[in-house]
């Protein structure tokens, strides 16, 4: 049996029947899995090419494949994370309630860490991994399922007890889960969130190393409040930050739809920018070294010949482009993810440049893990892209999402409508526009790919895009009682940090 065989990509239709078990013969091939999860990370990554120190990240890819271009379903926390753990596509979760509370709309769905429970993994989380709000929720378990898990970790460092001394760059916003603000500090690595999330980790691969495992490892930073040991803070020194090319011409052209907020640049100087810009890459890097810390151990134990390994962001950042800051948008920067997969046996320094999206990972992992595939997922797997990065047949596409907004991805285009197209619609030729600078939806050469792009835009609720500014909710609520609401679910709150 190939190390990497699986299930043909094939797309299963939604099925309500119950998720097929692996037979005894399949046991046999069961593999570990580890999943680590970085907040908020976008791209600017050393092996994407980013002027950024991740040398545990870069050589994870190194002994793997890198998807290059992969994308994220809905650019915010809680609705990515439950798109690509339960496998289904937000709309099919529900757009009338909470995306990170799916159980009041699917009770029954069988999420990826779920799945290996029901066949026989020992799953585990530490820290992050379904929604939680950050920085409120740290320590807590947040918008957690507890039908995923064996055993959960929530630690809490000493980051939450110094969040009073932050600077804050946008004082103008209240809460520190969308504020952007920093803190260099010098307590060591082992003292904050993510050092015990590394911590706790590592218990977990020595107290599980004699049976299958699924272990969720999810980090709190690079998301924002960015406080880290000033060790890291010392490699980006503000003054040698490069901000975002943006110019007056290419700033003017922005749809007033497409932004998060009614100041570009959320009205910081340009001194204020390079401080946040070197405060994310330092919250980089230091995330980095604690992933590091998990795959030493993960070696030292013996366990990585026989542990699948995916490293991911859940979703992009913007830090500067086209004048908007965080999440929550439709842009290339706020959408795309790095996405990485080690499996035992598999390509090693592969690079897949074909577009694929983080629906695609649960097929994915369980098709690795020697799983079964679960019919009601709603992505491809990518086994054939681990097994051949250079494959031309793929013609793949990616689908994201907010409320108002809609986009695809194609390896060449990305077309992106709001309210139905009734409030504006973008097209970009990444060919030859990358930094999606030039709107070309307007433009009548291009109405036929205008027209075969919205044609292939799953359907579903958009709704009505709510005021853009990060001082308010970026998603409205529904009035209750405007879609049923499932007992125990009266009070659903769209969570947004």
């Amino acid at each position: 049996m190939s190390l990497l065989a699986g299930p043909a990509d094939a797309q299963a239709p939604l099925t309500t029947q119950a998720p097929p078990r692996a037979s005894a013969s399949q046991q046999v091939a069961h593999r570990n899995v580890l999943l680590l999860i970085m907040d908020d990370q976008n791209t600017d990554l050393g092996i994407y090419g980013a002027p950024v120190s991740t040398p545990n990240v870069d050589h994870l890819a190194r002994e793997g494949v890198r998807f290059q271009p992969a994308y994220t379903q809905f650019p915010i926390c809680g609705p990515t994370r439950a798109s690509f753990l339960t496998g289904l596509r937000p709309n099919t979760i529900g757009p009338g309630a909470a995306f990170e509370r799916f159980r009041c709309t699917l009770p029954d769905v069988v999420t990826l860490p779920q799945y290996f429970r029901q066949n026989g993994f020992f799953t585990a989380r530490v820290g992050k991994v379904f929604h939680q709000g950050v920085p409120k929720d740290i320590g807590t378990s947040g918008d957690d399922d507890a039908q995923s898990w064996d055993q959960v970790v929530n630690p809490r460092g000493v980051d939450k007890d110094l969040e009073g001394q932050v600077h804050n760059l946008t004082p103008g916003i209240p809460g520190l889960g969308r504020a952007n603000s920093w803190l260099a500090h010098n307590a060591p690595d082992t003292d904050f969130t993510d050092g015990k999330v590394a911590d706790g980790a590592i218990a977990m691969l020595q107290a599980n190393k004699s049976r299958p495992f699924f272990l969720a490892v999810g980090f709190y930073r690079p998301h924002v409040p960015e406080i880290a040991p000033a060790k890291y803070f010392a490699q980006y020194p503000p003054k040698a930050m490069t901000l975002a090319k943006e110019t007056p011409d290419t700033l003017s052209r922005v749809l007033p739809i497409a932004t998060n907020s009614d100041m570009m640049n959320l009205g910081m100087t340009e001194d204020q920018q390079r401080q946040m810009v070197a405060a994310y890459h330092a919250s980089t890097s230091f995330v980095d070294a604690q992933v590091g810390r998990v795959l030493q151990e993960l070696k030292r134990l013996g366990l990585d010949r026989n542990t699948v390994v995916v490293l991911i962001g859940d979703h992009g950042y913007m830090l500067g482009e086209h004048g908007q800051w965080q999440k929550s948008l439709l842009w290339e920067e706020a959408t795309r993810v790095p996405m990485i997969v080690r499996a035992p046996g598999g390509n090693v320094g592969g690079v897949a440049s074909q577009t694929v999206e983080m629906l695609d990972l649960y097929p994915t992992i369980a098709s690795l893990a020697g799983l079964p595939a679960n019919p009601s997922n709603e992505g491809r797997s990518l086994v054939s892209l681990l097994q051949n990065p250079a494959r031309e047949d793929w013609h793949g596409a990616a689908f994201s999402q907010i409320l108002g907004g809609r986009s695809i991805r194609t390896d060449r285009w990305r077309y992106t409508e709001w309210e139905g197209g009734r409030s504006g619609r973008e097209l970009y030729d990444h060919a030859r526009d990358p930094r999606e600078q030039h709107n070309l939806a307007q433009d009548p050469k291009y109405a036929g790919i205008v027209a075969q792009l919205r044609a292939r835009l799953p359907q579903g609720v958009v709704e009505k895009r709510g005021k853009k500014t990060l001082s308010d909710p970026q998603t409205p609520k529904p009035p209750l009682g405007r879609y049923p609401v499932p007992e125990g679910c009266e009070h659903l709150e769209r969570l947004t940090e």
